[in-house]
């Protein structure tokens, strides 16, 4: 009997088994159209580092994400994206590329991400990246790339980042960006190349959030003033792009390779640059102060009527209506930015960016905004007139004490009322002259002696009677501070032995 349940045993285990491995089963089958020696991951795929020449002949329809890095590649065929309705980041980077040519990517109109770095390319054409409306980020730095023609990025209109840092380019058109918008733009890289010359104008008429993301470093500038004068002001307005590169910035100082100089530590070269050639060259940003919850407006002030207007927040998020993803910024009909509770997020550089058919594609207006607490409720009582109250009433303490001196007790009962009647008492001694001198003192008086005390304080002392004739006379301590009128003390005269009391206080 026993080998008979064993048996049954593995009858169950193996029919398990098997039913595992059909189409219900756990172990998983591959993707259909995987190209051999590739990796198919739901909609990933890659090829990379296979050593490729070409592109694989069938392609899966559900890849968002294609890597064909680090193989050999040197032509891509027109409408080979064709089947990949759904791709949204290709990578072709370090292969063998010199030229794309027209209708490359004309089936790629979902693509977000396009790495075509570290190739061979040599030029970028007006038609080569058609078909990228919706492009995100493009990387061409570690090319080749020494023209580009002067419409080669028409189209890219939700472009943001642009790498062509690492290339050959000696020229490079800031007036209309070789067809490129600048609604979108974030960054440019340019560093690394041979830019010989930049006109300074077209720099300075740069939107500010655009000027934050233009890397020019590592390359021949001119040891130019006007050009000096615009990276010093950026770099003292704090843009990325030029402080965290500080000491890249080179520039020819005589025209040859040797006179290459850095921008921003040898200035004494540009120590007889007038100061007079950078005005003008940047329209000064306008500085609002706002207090935390209050409401704010900015209008977009333009030279003629705007078509579309935009704004670029502080946080680089472009802002069009109804406004902010977070809701606390609206952008009006008009074209009016408006916050209606102001809060420290909401403090830095907003940018406006008009278009119409009178107007630059770039022209921009800027607004500083800087955020402020609310002040403090003012006290109830005025320090002032604190002080004047304190002091009138010392002084009518002071004229008690002198015209009316306390009387030790009654000594004498006149019929059904006592009556007090002071008699005149023998002088004090010296000990009772200074107990008496701080009755409105805050220093106790068994105080060892005046070096100790560390207040300066007002003190009445009582007049003594053979050299003060019941006058008070005005004494300037040695301690008294011109600039601190409340240090003053009054002291008896030198003759008078209750000079050496303690200081008291009457009212500060």
């Amino acid at each position: 009997m026993a080998w008979l349940v064993l048996l049954g045993t593995l009858l169950c285990m193996s029919r398990v088994g098997v039913g595992s491995l059909g189409t219900e089963g756990f172990l998983p089958s591959m993707p259909h159209n995987c190209p051999y020696k590739c990796v198919c991951a739901a909609d990933l795929l890659s090829c990379a580092g296979l050593g490729l020449q070409d592109v694989p002949a069938a392609l899966p329809a559900a890849a968002a994400d294609l890597d064909l890095s680090h193989n050999a590649l040197q032509r891509l065929r027109p409408g080979w994206l064709a089947p990949l309705s759904r791709l949204r980041a290709l990578r072709l980077g370090h292969n063998e590329l010199d030229v794309l040519g027209r209708g490359v990517f004309t089936n790629a109109s979902a693509l977000r991400l396009l790495d075509l770095s570290s190739n061979a390319l040599r030029a970028l054409g007006r038609h080569d990246l058609d078909g990228l409306g919706a492009l995100e980020r493009l990387l061409l730095f570690n090319n080749r790339l020494a023209h580009l023609d002067v419409q080669a990025f028409r189209g890219l209109g939700a472009l943001s980042r642009l790498y062509l840092g690492c290339n050959e380019l000696s020229s490079f058109s800031f007036d209309h960006l070789h067809g490129l918008g600048t609604t979108h733009l974030r960054t440019l890289d340019l560093s690394s190349n041979r830019l010989g010359h930049i006109p300074v104008a077209h720099l300075a008429a740069l939107p500010a959030f655009l000027k934050n993301g233009l890397y020019l470093h590592n390359n021949p500038l001119p040891c130019d003033c006007r050009l000096y004068h615009l990276l010093r002001r950026w770099q003292q307005r704090g843009l990325s792009a030029v402080s965290d590169f500080a000491r890249e910035y080179m520039c020819l100082a005589f025209k040859v390779p040797a006179s290459r100089v850095r921008f921003f530590e040898h200035s004494r070269i540009f120590q007889n640059c007038s100061t007079a050639l950078a005005r003008g060259l940047e329209r000064p940003e306008e500085q609002l102060h706002v207090q935390m919850g209050r409401s704010l407006t900015l209008r977009c002030n333009t030279s003629t009527p705007a078509v579309r207007v935009a704004w670029v927040s502080p946080q680089h998020e472009l802002l069009v209506a109804p406004g902010s993803r977070d809701g606390s910024i609206s952008v009006l009909a008009d074209g009016s930015l408006a916050i209606s509770n102001v809060q420290p997020q909401h403090e830095g550089v907003f940018v406006c960016l008009a278009s119409g058919p009178r107007l630059h594609h770039n022209q921009t207006h800027e607004y500083n905004v800087s955020v402020h607490f609310p002040h403090p409720e003012p006290e109830a009582f005025n320090t002032g007139f604190t002080t004047l109250l304190g002091c009138a009433v010392g002084l009518v303490l002071v004229l008690l004490y002198l015209f009316a001196p306390p009387c030790p007790g009654c000594r004498r009962c006149y019929r059904r009322t006592c009556r007090c009647r002071c008699w005149p008492r023998a002088p004090s001694p010296l000990w009772e002259l200074s107990a008496q001198s701080s009755v409105l003192s805050t220093t106790p008086p068994d105080v060892p002696s005046r070096k100790a005390s560390v207040h300066k304080h007002v003190v009445f002392l009582e007049p003594g009677r053979r050299s003060l004739n019941g006058r008070v006379q005005l004494a300037v301590a040695e301690d008294f501070d011109l600039y601190n009128p409340v240090g003053l003390r009054l002291k008896a005269g030198s003759e008078s032995a209750s000079s050496t009391g303690s200081e008291g206080l009457v009212m500060t």
